[in-house]
């Protein structure tokens, strides 16, 4: 059970977790790298059910295959595919009794059959849920993510594209504004993940690398954003 200290006096409503360092963690221990993204898919699956036990975080946003990620080894997509598929396929039924509704943020189109079709079950199965909405951001940028929005626009016929009609067209709509942006593995930037949505977002850079990211980490991120105090844009 996660225990919320009298340090957090305010919780983010929608936190994003940028889940970096799998490869990393691996490398030093010596083992191979596909043993950190197997990890990394264990501290997702747990972080995600300690969401679910903190009251105000109505959202949040993984980020666990870019659009960049193209660019990496055959064999190693093939594994964070799997990875993929096992968590997906292990939690739907866990997400559904948890109340979680579970969406896959990004174009799956090109995913392979199976994949695709475990992660509509899903987005099926948990789509009337109420309770945390985890967004799980798969073949995803956040460049991309804002052109697909105004095309969308376009090929609806609009004549004015506005930023309430990007933000309904987002990947991640309804979800709101990211308020807390948390990256592991000690890089200090946002590559290209949720560009829009974080306009006004608080970061938070931890060296920790994700598969080591536990409730007690994501205490000392909460307890950070809550000493935080958002102007977004005044005084």
């Amino acid at each position: 059970m996660f225990k919320k200290k009298k340090t957090i006096q305010k919780v983010p409503v929608h936190i994003a977790f940028i889940m970096d360092g799998n490869r990393r963690w691996a490398t030093r221990r010596g083992l191979n790298k596909m043993i950190g993204h197997k990890q990394g898919g264990i501290a997702l699956k747990n972080i995600i059910n300690t969401l679910c036990e903190i009251d105000g975080i109505k959202y949040a946003s993984f980020f666990a295959f870019s659009t960049e990620n193209w660019k990496r080894e055959q064999k190693e997509i093939d594994y964070i595919f799997d990875v993929a598929y096992n968590l997906v396929e292990e939690n739907k039924d866990n997400f559904y009794q948890k109340n979680i509704k579970f969406v896959a943020m990004g174009d799956i189109s090109v995913f392979p059959g199976k994949l695709k079709n475990i992660l509509i079950e899903a987005m099926e199965k948990t789509k009337n849920n109420t309770g945390l909405v985890v967004n799980l951001a798969v073949n995803y940028g956040g460049r991309d993510d804002i052109v697909h929005a105004v095309n969308t626009l376009i090929a609806n016929g609009e004549k004015q594209v506005t930023v309430e009609k990007i933000k309904e067209n987002l990947y991640s709509a309804p979800s709101p504004d990211v308020d807390l942006l948390v990256r592991t593995s000690g890089e200090m930037r946002v590559s290209n993940f949720m560009l829009f949505q974080m306009a006004y977002s608080e970061l938070y850079f931890t060296k920790t690398c994700w598969p080591d990211f536990d409730k007690k980490e994501l205490q000392k991120a909460l307890e950070e954003y809550s000493k935080r105090n958002r102007r977004f844009g005044g005084q």
